[in-house]
C-alpha cells in the first residue's frame, strides 16, 4: 500500500514525526505506522513498550491534543499504529502549522496559514469589525446604485429598499452592535484605500509588452462595480462592424456577461488584505483578470473545476453583490 493523504510509513519513531502528526490533526486524519518500510512492508521496533508510553505524552505535550497509540502485530514482529483525528482547532507545532496535503506535510506561511485560521476558526476577513467610519460616511451614490440594481434584478422588493440606510445595512447584515463590518465600508465608502490602501482597478492596454494607455478605477466596490464594464468596452475594446440589411451591427471579441462576470469574481473574492489592486491587461487577442487570492482552503484546481459548492472569499462582500443582482448564489 503507497502512502496517500491519510497514511504515512516510518521505519522507527523520531520525535520530529509530531510536525506530520500536527498536519494530519489539521487536515482530515490519518494514521503513522512506526516499525514500517514505505510501501507498508513490517520490519517491526524493538522498543515498543516505551514507546507505547512516550508518544501519547509527547502528543499531548506538544500539540495539546490526543491520539490513539496502537500495539500491532504481523508475522511475530511488534509495529505502532498512531491514529489522528482531524480538529476543529487549529494544531500548532511550537509555534509552526502543519498541513496534510497528499502525500506531502507542509508548512503553512503567509497567506496559506491566514487562509486555514480563518477557515478552523469560521472567521473571514471582510466580517471584521471597524471603528474609524460610521453609517454617517457612506456615500450616497453607493447606496443609490445598489437601490437601482437591487430592484432591476428584483432580489430587493420596493419596501425592502425604502429604509434609512442604517437599515438597509442591518437587513445585509453588514452591521453588529452599531459598528460597520469591514465588508459595509468597502461596499458603500467611497475611499476604501483609507480602509485597506490598494482598494481599486487597474486597467492597461497592451500591445506586446508595450502598454500603450491606461486607468484606475477608484471608488467603493459598487462604485467600480458599475463602472468598469462600461470603461472596458468603450475604451478598450475594438468591435467589428458588419451590416444585416440596413443595421449597423457591432460584434466585441469578448461576451459582455463573460467579462462582467470574471471581473465581479475578481472583486468579490479577491485577498484585499495584500494591498495589490486587481489587474485586467487586454491585448488584441486576450484578456487577463487578475487579483490576489487564494482557493478555499484544501480545494486543488481540480475541486474548482468540478461539482463544487459556493465558498466566496469574501461572503458578506459576496452577499451584497448577489442581492445588486451582479452574481448568482
Amino acid at each position: 500500500m503507497m502512502e496517500d493523504q491519510n497514511i504515512e510509513w516510518k521505519q522507527s519513531w523520531r520525535d520530529e514525526y509530531l510536525k506530520w502528526i500536527c498536519g494530519f490533526a489539521n487536515a482530515q486524519g490519518g494514521k503513522i505506522y512506526i516499525g514500517t518500510r514505505d510501501d507498508g512492508t513490517v520490519v517491526g521496533i524493538k522498543n515498543s513498550k516505551k514507546l507505547l508510553e512516550d508518544i501519547p505524552n509527547k502528543i499531548q505535550n506538544k500539540l495539546g491534543i490526543v491520539a490513539d497509540v496502537n500495539l500491532l502485530k504481523e508475522n511475530g514482529l511488534e509495529y505502532l499504529e498512531i491514529v489522528v483525528s482531524p480538529w476543529t482547532f487549529p494544531v500548532s507545532y511550537d509555534g509552526e502549522y502543519h498541513y496534510r496535503c497528499g502525500s506531502t506535510k507542509q508548512q503553512l506561511r503567509g497567506n496559506a496559514l491566514t487562509n486555514f485560521i480563518m477557515a478552523k476558526t469560521g472567521m473571514k476577513w471582510d466580517a471584521a469589525m471597524i471603528s474609524n467610519i460610521t453609517v454617517e460616511d457612506l456615500d450616497k451614490e453607493s447606496f443609490d446604485i445598489f437601490r437601482r440594481e437591487a430592484l432591476r434584478s428584483g432580489r430587493m422588493t420596493k419596501e425592502d429598499l425604502d429604509i434609512s440606510n442604517a437599515e438597509l445595512l442591518e437587513k445585509l447584515d453588514l452591521m453588529e452592535n452599531g459598528r460597520l463590518k469591514r465588508a459595509g465600508a468597502m461596499c458603500f465608502y467611497r475611499m476604501p484605500e483609507k480602509v485597506i490602501s490598494g482598494c481599486y482597478v487597474k486597467i492597461g492596454r497592451f500591445e506586446g509588452s508595450e502598454l500603450l494607455y491606461q486607468d484606475e478605477v477608484h471608488g467603493s466596490l459598487l462604485i467600480m462595480a458599475d463602472r468598469i464594464i462600461d470603461l472596458i468596452y468603450l475604451k478598450y475594446l475594438k468591435a467589428t462592424v458588419s451590416y444585416f440589411k440596413e443595421t449597423r451591427v457591432e460584434t466585441y471579441p469578448y461576451a459582455r456577461d463573460a467579462v462582467r462576470e470574471a471581473v465581479f469574481n475578481a472583486l468579490i473574492h479577491c485577498n484585499w488584505a495584500d494591498n495589490v489592486p486587481i489587474q485586467i491587461r487586454i491585448e488584441d487577442d486576450a484578456m487577463f483578470v487578475s487579483n490576489c487570492s487564494m482557493l478555499p482552503f484544501g480545494w486543488t484546481v481540480e475541486t474548482l473545476l468540478g461539482s463544487h459548492t459556493s465558498k466566496p472569499y469574501n461572503p458578506d462582500i459576496a452577499r451584497v453583490f448577489y442581492r445588486a443582482g451582479y452574481i448568482e448564489s
